[in-house]
């Protein structure tokens, strides 16, 4: 067929657009396939010990054995869906209890209600027995507030060997790291001691060596060059201390409308990011300090404030397909009871059930919270208090038990969809939505909604597929 274009100038053309196909792989890599803790624990580094972790864990199961001693009462608090048809009366749950043990796949065929709830009980309980703490920060900041010089610098160095003990006896979080106060005039001097302090008791302590998925918390992020200059904080540290290079990491808090925005009316979430050099890992979300950045006196909610919302879209928009983890914010409202009972005394009944409501409504709201915030696709938020792990391991498991025939069934379809496409020569193009839904099963195993046994009976993924964790290289391993 006769052509007009010289086969020069497309080479030209086409090389310019290989050059900027590449530019944008390395801006925009995709989602990470590591894990993504769902919560973590803000806590002040004066109170931190080497055992928090199962101390959380023991608090939220005491929460857990007081106010909601069986499945039904649990659903109840938490108004999973249906749970008003549950029973009340003891026999009649432990009957269910049984049935749902017994069968449960029966169970959730004739039954749902019953076997959701029962099914999120059981594993939350065993959540928080096995790993009630995903992620957990030291606080130097909002959690800790300002002390005297030489308190912070023994807080700092005490946090260290706290941590440095928690490594020798392996009862560290998954995920860990330390909130500095933020890179403002005022407070700058204080944060960067604060950490030069506790980076070095640590590498003495622990011989260089960093715990696992350790990062930095940047509070209050207003300019790139905040972000820069702790990136060449954690530069000069690194061979000073023995840790490997890049081994510190950053996480950037979005609190001002200047992180949204900046002086020229762009997204400024790209910069901040790229001014950590590739330190940075994650980007959390403070509503508090957000809505008040902009004026909003005191919103009772600040997380379900429509500027929240606006603000949370925009991280979403502009962080997509970087790789950096995105998490919402905190619940303020807790579930604790206002009345405890004074040494050697007991509480009047109307004590005991104001207490049972009061708790049973902070469990609703932190489910509702974090059911929003999974639909909206943040999958990671902050906890507070150890009675909020109950709720925020519920919501997270109920969501993904809730989605999970239909998710099945539709990646068990786009897997056959791409064999089939690959072996009679087609191109398939749905590529990103599988990874999502694998990252779905992945999320859901990784948190204890999912064993990865029920993953491959459901999915018809391998072990090996799923240790994978890429739709393209389990594409190509079928292949």
């Amino acid at each position: 067929m006769k052509r007009t274009l010289p086969q020069q100038s497309l080479l030209e053309i086409a090389t310019k657009l290989d050059l900027a196909h590449k530019a944008f792989q390395r801006r925009y890599p995709g989602a990470s396939a590591g894990r993504q803790p769902v919560h973590v624990v803000y806590g002040g580094a004066h109170l931190f010990r080497s055992g928090i972790a199962r101390r959380l864990g023991e608090l939220a199961l005491k929460s857990l054995d007081e106010y909601a001693p069986d499945f039904a009462s649990f659903a109840r608090a938490l108004g999973l869906p249906d749970a008003d048809r549950l029973p009340a009366a003891p026999d009649a749950i432990a009957s269910i209890a049984k049935s749902v043990e017994d069968d449960p796949k029966t169970a959730q065929r004739e039954n749902r209600p019953a076997w959701l709830a029962h099914t999120v009980y059981r594993r939350v309980r065993e959540k928080l027995r096995r790993e009630p703490v995903e992620d957990f920060r030291l606080d130097f900041e909002d959690g800790y507030g300002n002390r005297p010089s030489d308190e912070e610098d023994g807080h700092a160095a005490s946090a260290a060997a706290e941590i440095a003990e928690a490594m020798n006896a392996g009862s560290l979080p998954p995920f860990l790291g330390i909130r500095i106060k933020p890179f403002t005039a005022e407070l700058r001097d204080r944060g960067i001691r604060t950490l030069d302090i506790f980076l070095t008791e640590l590498a003495a302590k622990s011989r260089g060596v960093l715990p696992a998925n350790f990062c930095i918390t940047l509070p209050k992020v207003t300019l790139p060059d905040q972000v820069a200059a702790l990136a060449d904080i954690c530069s000069l540290l690194e061979p000073m201390l023995d840790f490997e290079p890049g081994a510190l990491r950053i996480e950037v808090m979005i609190e001002t409308s200047q992180a949204i925005l900046n002086e020229r009316g762009e997204a400024g979430l790209l910069s901040l990011v790229g001014a950590a050099r590739g330190r940075c890992v994650a980007a959390h979300f403070g509503p508090f300090d957000y809505t008040s950045s902009l004026g909003i006196a005191a919103p009772r909610d600040a997380g379900a404030h429509p500027a929240s919302d606006f603000a949370r879209s925009l991280m979403q928009a502009a962080l997509a397909g970087t790789g950096i983890r995105i998490a919402d914010g905190p619940l303020n409202i807790l579930p604790i009871p206002p009345h405890r009972a004074p040494t050697h005394a007991v509480l009047a009944a109307r004590q005991i059930e104001e207490n049972r409501a009061a708790v049973h409504r902070g469990w609703k709201l932190q489910c509702q919270h974090v059911r929003r915030a999974l639909e909206l696709g943040f999958y990671q938020g902050w906890d507070l208090h150890p009675a909020q792990l109950p709720a925020r391991f519920a919501a997270v498991y109920a969501f993904f038990l809730e989605n999970l025939d239909s998710s099945a069934e539709r990646l068990r379809n786009f897997l056959e969809k791409a064999s089939q496409a690959t072996r009679i020569g087609h191109v398939f193009d749905d590529a990103a939505m599988v990874q999502g839904l694998l990252n779905f099963f992945l999320q859901a195993i990784h948190c204890g909604a999912l064993a990865a046994d029920e993953v491959q009976s459901l999915t018809g993924l391998t072990a090996a597929e799923l240790r994978a964790g890429s739709f393209v290289q389990i594409l190509a391993r079928r292949q």
